[in-house]
């Protein structure tokens, strides 16, 4: 895909726009007005308006949704997106489209992220069918396939219809989301969704706000995910003087564990990129702090990601019972895999161990 750089937002909106389907996840209210349910905005949109995430408009007093494209397409090792206790050493086919719900300064995917709300922001995207994405991801070999690069929730129709073909083909599917959700569009997922990763960006409800979005939305989304049987991992982006105070991480670590401890939890280096390319980058030596305060509250499978080689074995899945390493990693690579005959259970000592193996 072809970054477009500064052009005018007029011509990328016409391209989206032109791409659109009628939504399934709002209700009509008077005056032609439509309130959006496919994110913990939900916004009340007039006619000839926009929802936030600027890819959602009333048309009419019909929402109508992103539909028929994509502005990236790859495929990825799963432990990228990254799930680590999902048929490790698999390939993912990940899909994204364009637009947020939240506007992050921080935003690693900010070229797909911040289109039509940044003029620098636009990923040129190409028009393709479920059914070709999903045999696309056969080819290469694909075990999954994944909604991301964007914010996945606003686009949740498109995904739907692209995650019941691969059902079909017999590949598990992914969500790797913001987690600004609501009750309404997890349960429109949930059939068609296997495993959701939710960005657990702070515990501040101040830098929440910053970014677009709030603090509790998050923290009941990660609730009813949990509950409604979607298999889950969090991460934490460690961002350097932002919510990297061990207060902070062992106040996300402790709410991670009391929802499950068996929840793996990523804290991932940040690199400086967008409205933040002058802040430092996360030092391994604050990786491994997060990470054993990770397990000091009482979470069971912690992972130190983005700096392979450098954060001893907080890489690799160990048996909480008997340590046994059970699958080895060096970055994206599986040295070894000891769950995938073993039933999901540790080889050793047959502790039952969390997470979808086979």
């Amino acid at each position: 895909m072809r970054t477009l750089g500064a052009r005018a937002d007029s011509s990328l909106a016409a391209f989206l726009d032109a791409r659109t389907a009628e939504g399934l996840l709002y209700e009509h209210l008077a005056d032609g007005k439509v309130r959006c349910v496919a994110c913990g905005h939900r916004c009340v949109i007039f006619p000839g308006r926009r929802g936030i995430c600027r890819v959602r408009f009333n048309h009419g007093g019909t929402l109508r949704v992103p539909w028929g494209y994509v502005a990236g397409l790859q495929c990825d090792p799963t432990e990228k997106k990254p799930f680590y206790h999902v048929l490790p050493g698999s390939t993912t086919l990940t899909f994204g489209m364009l637009g947020c719900s939240l506007h992050c300064p921080g935003c690693q995917n900010w070229a797909t992220s911040q289109t039509l709300r940044d003029p620098a922001a636009g990923t040129e995207p190409e028009k393709i069918s479920a059914r070709e994405l999903v045999a696309h991801g056969l080819r290469c070999g694909a075990r999954l396939v994944a909604s991301s690069y964007n914010e996945p929730l606003i686009t949740s129709e498109w995904a739907v219809a692209v995650f019941t073909e691969a059902h079909q083909a017999g590949l598990r599917t992914c969500f790797v989301s913001n987690g600004n959700a609501t009750p309404e569009v997890l349960s429109y997922l949930r059939p068609w969704c296997d495993c959701f990763k939710v960005d657990l960006k702070s515990m501040n409800a101040r830098n929440y706000r910053a970014l677009g979005g709030v603090l509790d939305r998050v923290l009941a989304t990660i609730r009813l995910v949990y509950a409604m049987g979607f298999w889950m991992e969090i991460v934490t982006l460690v961002i350097p003087g932002w919510n990297d105070s061990d207060e902070e991480l062992a106040t996300a670590a402790r709410f991670i564990a009391s929802i499950s401890p068996d929840t793996p939890w990523h804290v991932t280096a940040f690199h400086g990129d967008y409205k933040m390319a002058d802040r430092g980058s996360t030092t391994a030596a604050a990786l491994l702090r997060a990470a054993r305060i990770g397990q000091a509250e009482g979470l069971r499978f912690v992972y130190a990601g983005n700096l392979p080689g450098q954060v001893g074995t907080y890489e690799q899945t160990r048996c909480p019972l008997c340590r046994a390493v059970l699958v080895e990693r060096s970055g994206y690579y599986i040295r070894q895999n000891r769950m995938e005959a073993s039933g999901g259970r540790c080889p050793d000592c047959r502790q039952a161990i969390a997470g979808i193996w086979s």
